[in-house]
């Protein structure tokens, strides 16, 4: 043993240089548009910067976030797609907004370990109640309250919240067999072409199996198909399957396509099946009540998710889960060693959110939402969707007024899917150009076989001149196709 004191970062010189990290960081956002939004680095440019071996001692001086700063500026930026930019346009979009920041930097501040109520009781009760605040915020059914048979929680991602969903889904209606026994494939899980791809990943971990998997037609509006559905379940009892499962989505990945919700659900009700939506982007828009119609039967649904790091201003990881049976998820995810066991949890008085997810671990995220929700109020929230929904539209209009292009898909949101008309190979090109010119950034689908682009529009700083910009540099490089 040594008494010579460990290298730590003392509390003064955590201040010195954290002021330094928050100047660079607030310096970033104020520039951001000064770099090209999608990265022009090749494989392996990063990593050939580093140096190939760690230091044997530490840079403990002064100069520390100095030096930190300097090789993030020379290396990371140049390797950075630019998610926060305002002309990043591609996928959805990833907000990282000030006050989320701030209450994710006291998460970690804290360093709270919040697996138990025991372990921190403020990290789930603010949890809760921020739940409970957004079931108001998005009209949704009181089934999803904490004071109801169900309630809410935070996921790292929608990705997680369909397996969540399915493992619970798979416990009700097994009786719990499929816990103690095994036997998942003996189940079977229904979405659409549509339905993102977490839900095969989930039906693949859970051990159902992706043959157990069924793909429901859509319609002309992308929609999944209640008739097709109903037969689908029909055959497979007939063979002596048994239907666990069906996910429905309000706003599709691909199109932001929305399920007949209602219809499906009244399917699930009858049948007796977990009906789950995936409301992963399109949630955020049941905050504003002219958009709340795309929401219709969500009281039917025995789980629901959106994620606050899509549309709802908060930076990553955050999905608002909701089920309105926590007994069949937390029969379902409860394994209790004697080293968990404590007081309040025995009393059955408090909430252990380690039993509503996969993970024991869980950081304190409800305070990066309790952050936001307090700095922009309902009324702020709703400003930035409608913003979003606007400015997509506009967009459309644009499109619509050249001959040379067409829209693909119906937008209710803030996404236009959008082509040049034609061949395929012209298309690929133009997002290819749009892409190497670093003045704008997009992604692609395919809707009904045919290659389309997306223009997903949400960045907390794009405003109507970024989005006019990328109009006019679309039609520049068609111009020369």
């Amino acid at each position: 043993m040594t008494d010579q004191p460990l290298p730590h970062m003392t509390p003064e010189q955590f201040r010195r240089h954290g002021h330094a990290v928050i100047d660079w960081i607030a310096d970033y956002w104020a520039g951001i548009e000064k770099h090209p939004v999608l990265s022009q680095v090749k494989p392996g440019e990063v990593a050939a910067r580093l140096p190939e071996h760690p230091p044997e001692r530490g840079e403990r001086d002064d100069g520390f976030a100095t030096g930190l700063l300097a090789d993030v500026d020379e290396i990371v930026l140049p390797g950075i797609t630019h998610w926060q930019h305002p002309s990043f346009f591609a996928y959805f979009p990833a907000p990282t907004t000030g006050p989320s920041v701030l209450g994710d930097l006291l998460s970690s501040g804290l360093g709270v370990q919040g697996m138990l109520w025991a372990t921190s009781p403020a990290c789930t009760e603010v949890e809760t109640r921020m739940m409970d605040w957004m079931v108001e915020l998005l009209g949704l059914p009181d089934t999803y309250r904490s004071d109801s048979a169900g309630g809410g929680v935070i996921q790292d991602s929608a990705s997680s919240a369909a397996l969540v969903a399915l493992v619970a889904a798979l416990h009700r209606v097994s009786g719990g067999d499929v816990r103690t026994n095994g036997g998942a494939g003996r189940f079977t899980v229904y979405a659409s072409t549509e339905t993102h791809s977490s839900v095969e990943k989930a039906v693949a971990i859970a051990g159902v199996g992706t043959d157990q998997l069924r793909i429901v037609e859509v319609d002309d509006s992308l929609g999944m198909r209640p008739d097709r559905l109903a037969a689908t379940i029909a055959a497979d009892r007939a063979a002596g399957l048994t239907p666990a499962l069906v996910v429905a989505t309000i706003g599709t990945t691909s199109t932001t396509a929305v399920d007949p919700v209602r219809a499906i659900g009244e399917i699930c009700r009858a049948e007796g099946i977990w009906l789950h939506i995936d409301a992963a982007y399109a949630g955020a828009a049941a905050l504003c009540p002219e958009l709340r119609h795309t929401h219709d039967g969500v009281e039917l649904a025995d789980s629901y998710c959106t994620d606050g790091h899509k549309w709802l201003l908060t930076n990553f990881d955050c999905d608002i889960f909701f089920t309105s049976d926590r007994s069949s998820l937390v029969a379902a995810l409860s394994v209790l060693p004697e080293y968990l066991r404590n007081a309040a949890s025995d009393s059955h008085a408090v909430i252990d959110y380690r039993d509503w997810h996969g993970p024991l671990g869980r950081r304190f995220r409800a305070l990066k939402l309790w952050s936001v929700i307090r700095w922009y109020g309902a009324e702020g929230l709703r400003a930035h969707v409608r913003q979003g929904v606007g400015l997509a539209a506009h967009f459309a209009d644009l499109v619509r007024a050249d001959d040379r292009f067409e829209i693909v898909a119906d937008h209710v949101f803030s996404l236009v899917c959008f082509r040049l008309r034609g061949a395929d190979g012209r298309n690929e090109e133009l997002l290819r150009r749009l892409n190497a010119s670093g003045q704008l950034y997009l992604t692609h689908t395919r809707v009904r076989g045919a290659y389309t682009l997306r223009m997903a529009i949400g960045a907390v700083p794009t405003e109507l001149r970024h989005v006019e910009a990328a109009w006019q540099a679309i039609q520049r490089v068609a111009d020369e196709l």
